[in-house]
């Protein structure tokens, strides 16, 4: 059975090169199956597969789909005429000719001479790769680092502290317990449980 055979005629649209297209849907619904056709079909239609961007939410959907796109490509590099003749003609809707199925059979090779293979990342490490690459422009130090978890909620619990200090006036020796006065602003005393 062909890869492509269960794929409905609104995942058959999507996966076709010739326009933008916006997928989403539940898991389990063949989002990566689409996108993996529509990669395999750029590429087949000429792309060069250094130009290529695939971006993705997290790290196992980057992988999962760099896993499945390898071995299609593998798959297509050693399957016998007939039965590359099949897949291409379910993949494009046309029966594929010598130099398509030559061409196919390229495309492992040409994937894996591309420096760094087709970029397949999540959108955090692209913008990561972004900023490193340009960070005068984004205004952030060369040498940034990205926080873990940990880290970023330290400093956003640390920052949320020094806004509501600033705004109470409190000072860093007393915190809690006085507040300075503003200028302007008559001080009232507390009201305390008694």
């Amino acid at each position: 059975m062909s890869p492509f055979g269960d794929a409905n005629s609104a995942q058959r649209e999507a996966a076709g090169p010739d326009g933008s297209v916006w997928v989403s849907a539940s898991a389990g619904t063949g989002k990566t199956r689409v996108l993996i056709d529509r990669l395999l079909r750029l590429m087949l239609d000429g792309t060069d597969p250094a130009r290529i961007l695939c971006l993705t939410f997290t790290r196992a959907a980057a992988a999962e789909m760099a896993n499945r796109l390898n071995e299609e490509l593998a798959r297509w590099a050693t399957s016998p005429p007939e039965v590359l003749k099949q897949t291409l003609e379910a993949l494009t809707g046309r029966i594929p000719d010598e130099a398509s199925l030559a061409w196919a059979r390229q495309l492992f090779a040409r994937v894996l001479e591309t420096p760094g293979g087709i970029k397949i990342a999540t959108i955090h490490a692209f913008c990561q790769t972004l900023l490193r690459r340009f960070p005068l422009e984004a205004g952030v130090p060369a040498e940034f680092a990205v926080l873990d978890e940990r880290s970023a909620r330290e400093a956003l619990i640390e920052a949320g502290e020094r806004v509501i200090a600033t705004l109470w006036g409190i000072d860093g020796q007393t915190r809690g317990r006085t507040r300075k006065a503003r200028p302007g602003v008559e001080q009232r005393p507390r009201k305390t449980a008694g």
